[in-house]
């Protein structure tokens, strides 16, 4: 617009053009592969060695008290495993309703907005709570068998966000994040991690989160599937992510209606093969240079002193 509008043309108005036109090109390499038009390889076709495993994640906002959306939502769609954050006692008193549905479980109920409850109906072989960098930010850890007997892990986390009513700096997000990435990467068979990362799948610790476990991200080739704000269809950001192994293969993946929270529900669905080495190349791993910048990382987190309250107030 400024071409056709500007008479005079300056060598810092060229400058400026370049400048814009060179930030455009560089927002489109970053941005095209979480569109439509970018190739990634599909589950079709590929043989099932596992019957397919539903997973409903949701930040359901601890302040929201619309209990019997998520309720509903659950009792409609019988995701297999549900992970809920910012999960509190109150959540955790209402959420009893699903039990006789999900007999395995672990509660963290925490009044911080860093609470964490995980359901499932499969049958576990272990489930912990993991404390990466702070203690007051848990995360979850489960050992699973699908209905067939097909062993798996799953991680539910929720680091905190940079931001004035939060944390200072990002370090104790990418230090956790990193932390999950490494613990990840030694623990073996088909692996899954879900959560509100508090960033973007294209941001840099998300990206070095996902060459460190050596996973891949589903979003590739799908689309953004934003998630945050769920009031603003148009301003939304794709901040819950979803990360899965070689031996995982995604048949559904997207967000489903609000619970009145700030985030909408994301849910997915997938199976196991352990055979077809179809999405090895989207296995990405870290460069020498990158593998000391994520041990700095780590270390920065864990020495960041957080400013939580015990309890948060709206």
């Amino acid at each position: 617009m400024g071409i056709l509008l500007v008479d005079e043309k300056s060598d810092l108005f060229w400058g400026v053009i370049v400048l814009l036109v060179g930030l455009i090109v560089y927002h489109l390499i970053v941005l095209i592969p979480y569109t439509t038009l970018y190739r990634a390889n599909r589950a079709m076709d590929i043989p099932k060695e596992s019957e397919p495993i539903s997973i409903l994640s949701v930040n359901v906002y601890q302040f929201n008290n619309q209990y019997k959306k998520l309720i509903d939502l659950v009792l409609e769609v019988k995701p297999d495993i549900l992970l809920t954050m910012e999960s509190n006692q109150a959540w955790e008193d209402a959420m009893t309703a699903i039990e006789g549905e999900y007999p395995n479980f672990k509660k963290v109920a925490l009044e911080n907005t860093y609470g964490i409850h995980f359901y499932t109906k499969l049958p576990v072989k272990s489930i912990k709570v993991n404390y990466f960098v702070a203690d007051d930010l848990p995360s979850i850890e489960a050992s699973l068998l699908t209905e067939s007997g097909q062993p798996f892990t799953f991680f539910g986390i929720h680091p905190p966000p940079p931001s004035p009513t939060e944390e200072d700096t990002s370090r104790e997000r990418d230090g956790e994040l990193l932390s999950i990435g490494k613990r990840i990467k030694k623990t073996k068979g088909p692996i899954i991690v879900v959560g509100d990362f508090n960033n973007v799948a294209w941001a840099r610790s998300s990206v070095l989160f996902r060459k460190t476990s050596e996973l891949i991200d589903p979003r590739i080739g799908r689309g953004f599937v934003s998630t945050f704000h769920a009031k603003y269809r148009f301003l939304r950001a794709p901040i819950d992510l979803f990360f899965h192994s070689k031996e995982v293969f995604i048949e559904d993946f997207r967000t489903l209606r609000p619970i009145g929270s700030d985030h909408l529900p994301l849910f997915s669905k997938f199976f196991i093969n352990h055979k077809e080495d179809v999405q090895e190349e989207e296995v990405e791993t870290l460069e020498k240079e990158e593998a000391k910048e994520v041990e700095e990382m780590i270390k920065d987190g864990i020495e960041e002193e957080g400013d939580r309250p015990k309890v948060a107030t709206e």
